[in-house]
């Protein structure tokens, strides 16, 4: 017997209804697997054509250029050329003794700059930011370090510097030949505005403390 409000009608075209949904439901399910299988045979052929495969360490690219992020361009180049230039522009003929001053130790200022001002920087007015030491280079490799130096000092901001050429013991003759060196080569440099043989905490005479321009 059929409830009451239901008729024999009503009855099978909800049977019909859900044996469709049954239907539909397996052949959606058969779709799926079918998808899985053949996925899984693609892969299969993938590596059997190229063989094995080590997927690489995450590294955040792609989500940076889907971001619409890029990272910054290195200038390797022009860092190299910017080196070398300063480097061919220290020559070891040009003569600077006569700028150099004697009073109270061995000091260099550029025209225009006050001698309070290397009062101060022989006193430690301004701290030492930054340090490079020559030891044991050749003349070349002294001279590309100390350009590379200066024009790393100028990107990151440092002012005051200490360059340690030492004392002369080790060369022949026992004469500091990297210190005359040093004073010409800061001396043509047009970022220092001064320089003065360290204080005996400092280095002394195997050292000089460079000013850069602000």
């Amino acid at each position: 017997m059929t409830r009451p409000g239901h008729s024999l009608a009503d009855l099978r075209h909800l049977r019909d209804t859900l044996a469709d949904r049954q239907r539909q439901a397996r052949e959606a399910a058969a779709a799926a697997l079918a998808a899985q299988r053949a996925a899984e045979r693609a892969r299969r052929q993938f590596a059997d054509a190229v063989g094995p495969v080590t997927p690489l360490a995450p590294h955040g690219l792609a989500a940076a250029v889907l971001l619409g992020e890029r990272p910054e361009p290195l200038p390797r180049q022009r860092e190299a050329d910017e080196r070398m230039a300063l480097a061919e522009a220290m020559s070891d003929e040009v003569d600077i003794e006569s700028l150099l001053l004697t009073d109270d130790g061995l000091s260099f200022r550029r025209e225009g700059v006050g001698s309070d001002v290397v009062n101060r920087l022989r006193r430690g007015h301004w701290a030492i930011q930054g340090e490079l030491d020559l030891h044991g280079l050749r003349r070349d490799e002294a001279r590309d370090a100390l350009a590379g130096f200066l024009r790393e000092s100028r990107q990151r901001g440092w002012r005051c510097l200490r360059v340690v050429h030492g004392k002369g013991h080790g060369s022949p003759g026992r004469q500091p030949v990297l210190k005359a060196k040093a004073q010409r080569w800061l001396g043509q440099s047009a970022e220092v505005l001064a320089f003065t043989q360290a204080s005996g905490p400092q280095g002394g005479a195997g050292a000089l403390i460079v000013l850069l321009k602000g």
